[in-house]
């Protein structure tokens, strides 16, 4: 055991008593100079990391022995904020501006609890901040006579950020900006920066993307060292590359994407054997044949954590060179890959399999437009085009339906919430807003997915080795207290208790709404009751999926965590090393997971931002026209209502201006006093649009009048 476990064993039993640095090297038989300087050190980081708290009077101990909480700030507009805990099992912590205490959005902070126990509804105070969020911030400059002041873009971020009158010499108001903060904000002090580049002005062609790609600090530019590693891969494949790999070339297979896919990074394969059971062949791009483990590329692979799709670009984990060419399963060429080779009876059940690395050749690139044409429009062109691999795709069809059943039948939640894709002109202008379509063709790849990253992640768990997992915990218990009583509300009783209900009685519920009008909100707010999927070292069920064992195999192009996944099925493969190599990649694993989880969060950010820049710009200049809506959600402030394009804005109570409406938080109702009108979600309802600011991302309107 390291002097870190010791230490923190040691301040974990109950007898536990703060101490000072001279103490604890007494209690844990510390002697010699050098390791005392060692085990100093060793405080001072765990200090730094928020596991260990130093006291005013210089003595140690753990926070939640001391009544803190040590965790990530998120702001808000309104300037109080809630601090996430690093601690997971601890709800989240509300904050009042008065206790943030010079605290910004996005810093790691400590807190004591002023209120509460770690529990729902507690309070804290700020009390220490262990590390700042990052010095640059993307806002609206603002020009005034003694000094300029940026508006931040981020609204969690509530204090405008003051700027030398110097610094903003020649700068129009409304310039966009980036700025570096120099001076921390404290009480009653706003922060202060330099700006450190000019973006553009509004309307500038562009900008938007670069202002969220600012805004989350994406990297644009892969470094030079990571170019240079890319340039030196051979696009030819030796004897060594080719040893002990499975060969599959003669297998029928094919990739299945969308038509604008260029990272064709999964390849599948089905045939029936003799015993009439199928074998369905997931193929994945063999990524960590290339991306070495300690790497430059790696390095900049982990840094990124995964690939992030904005509405006009997409911002890579691997070079396009890498991602698009080499490691992408490109028709009627060699490639390297990591099969998973599955044998299911007809009830879908996985009887035997096997895996391991492999060299394929796709037959055809499909897209999902055209095996949906095959299979449900029974097109003549493209069967005929694709005569030899129409049986196969059919029974592709066949198989997926009855994983999807079962995997149904088990309680997985299948959401019903309708995505947009914005098609934009050759300007980047939006000019249609479409729904993305789940067809027999998308089933397909992501039942055959599922099943795949399940065989994958049992296996390992059964293995009892370090690996990287997709968990998902039940949700929140208050969370799910609301949404029971909602649709309780609604008329549709959920089975069982709220601590215990079984993802199986969800999914019913989602099954009897299906067709119906609340339909959209019932899905909606089960998925606001959820909580996130994320990535962990130790494996734990997936809820969503009712799934006991699960992990991300299939995407080493565009997830990191699959990358690790690739790298461990291979060093596995040879026989589990020893301890000391298997301590390390335990460590490793917990980092990479954190870190992945931690970027795809940001990642999710940036691309919905980016999507709701495009539907704010697609309804510029519709101001005054009138649109069918849906109430799609009710506050004290006014509804929120959906259009049928899925564009969504607000009606501010202070524009229904027929009645006094009082807000009914148990049934998520407005109420007008005298005339009994209400508005809940899901109602129908008519609107017309009233304003449009692309800045705040704000699209209101106002409820059509009754002639």
């Amino acid at each position: 055991m390291n002097f870190q476990e010791k230490l923190l064993d040691f301040m974990t039993e109950a007898a536990y008593r703060p101490l000072t640095m001279e103490e604890l090297t007494q209690e844990m038989g510390i002697k010699e100079k050098s390791e005392i300087k060692k085990f100093s050190k060793l405080l001072e980081e765990l200090e730094q990391s928020g596991l260990v708290i130093k006291t005013r009077y210089g003595r140690f101990g753990l926070p939640q022995k001391m009544n803190l909480i040590v965790g990530t700030l998120q702001g808000n507009q309104g300037g109080f904020g809630f601090i996430i805990p690093d601690d997971r099992s601890s709800a989240d912590v509300f904050v009042p501006a008065n206790q943030m205490n010079g605290a910004m959005h996005g810093d790691r902070v400590v807190a004591r609890l002023v209120k509460g126990n770690k529990g729902r509804n507690s309070e804290g105070e700020i009390i220490r901040i262990l590390q700042r969020r990052s010095k640059l911030v993307v806002g609206r400059y603002e020009a005034s006579r003694q000094y300029g002041f940026v508006i931040p873009d981020d609204q969690r971020i509530s204090q405008d950020i003051f700027i030398p009158r110097e610094e903003g010499k020649g700068l129009k108001s409304g310039t966009k900006v980036q700025v570096e903060i120099t001076r921390w904000p404290e009480q009653r002090r706003n922060p202060e920066g330099v700006i450190v580049s000019v973006l553009g002005q509004p309307g500038d062609q562009g900008l938007d993307t670069l202002t969220i790609i600012k805004k989350h600090e994406l990297p644009e530019e892969f470094p030079p060292k990571v170019l240079a590693e890319t340039k030196s891969f051979s696009r030819d494949f030796n004897n060594e590359d080719l040893d002990g790999r499975m060969d599959l070339r003669d297998l029928p297979m094919v990739t299945i994407d969308g038509a604008d896919a260029k990272d064709l990074d999964d390849a599948v394969s089905l045939h029936k054997k003799e015993n009439g059971n199928l074998e369905l062949g997931v193929h994945i791009a063999d990524v960590s044949h290339y991306v070495r483990e300690g790497s430059a590329l790696d390095k900049e692979a982990f840094h990124r954590g995964t690939s992030i799709y904005l509405v006009d670009r997409v911002i890579p984990m691997l070079p396009p060179e890498l991602s698009n060419d080499l490691c992408s399963l490109n028709p009627q060429v060699d490639r390297l890959a990591m099969s998973v080779m599955m044998e299911l009876d007809n009830n879908g059940k996985v009887v035997k399999y096997n895996f391991g690395p492999s060299i394929i050749c796709t037959q055809e690139r499909m897209t999902y437009d055209d095996v949906r044409a095959i299979l449900e429009d029974k097109n003549e062109e493209l069967r005929q085009r694709y005569n030899q691999l129409v049986p196969m795709f059919e029974q592709m069809g066949e198989l997926a339906l009855i994983l999807r059943e079962k995997r149904i039948r088990r309680g997985a939640l299948d959401f019903a919430i309708p995505e947009v894709k914005v098609i934009l002109d050759d300007m980047g202008k939006p000019v249609e807003l479409k729904r993305r379509e789940r067809t027999i063709a998308e089933t397909i790849i992501e039942e055959f997915m599922l099943q795949c990253n399940e065989v994958v992640a049992e296996h390992f768990c059964r293995l009892n080795v370090p690996f990287v997992y997709r968990v998902h915990q039940r949700p929140d218990d208050e969370k799910m207290l609301h949404f029971r009583d909602f649709v309780n509300n609604l008329g549709y009783p959920i089975k069982g208790t709220v601590d215990k209900v079984h993802p199986r009685a969800l999914q019913e519920l989602i099954a009897t709404v299906e067709g119906k009008p609340e339909s959209r909100v019932v899905n909606t707010l089960l998925l606001r009751a959820m909580k996130q999927a994320r990535y962990e070292a130790v494996n734990s069920p997936h809820f969503g999926l009712a799934a006991e064992y699960y992990s991300h195999f299939t995407s080493p192009i565009r997830r990191y965590p699959d990358l690790v996944i690739h790298r461990l099925m291979r060093e596995y493969l040879n026989g589990v090393p020893g301890q000391k190599r298997i301590a390390k990649i335990a460590n490793f694993n917990e980092a990479a997971a954190d870190h992945s989880s931690i970027r795809e969060r940001l990642a999710m950010e940036a691309e919905r931002e980016s999507v709701d820049m495009k539907k704010v710009e697609f309804m510029e200049g519709k101001e005054g026209q009138e649109f069918d809506a849906v109430i799609s959600g009710v506050t004290s402030f006014g509804l929120f209502v959906e259009l049928d394009n899925l564009i969504e804005g607000l009606v501010h109570v202070s524009s229904m201006d027929d009645d006094y409406y009082q807000f009914n938080s148990d049934k998520l109702m407005l109420i007008g006093e005298r005339t009994g009108t209400s508005y809940q979600i899901g109602k129908p309802v008519h609107v017309v649009l009233k304003r449009v600011n692309k800045d705040e991302r704000q699209i209101d309107f106002y409820l059509k009048k009754n002639d």
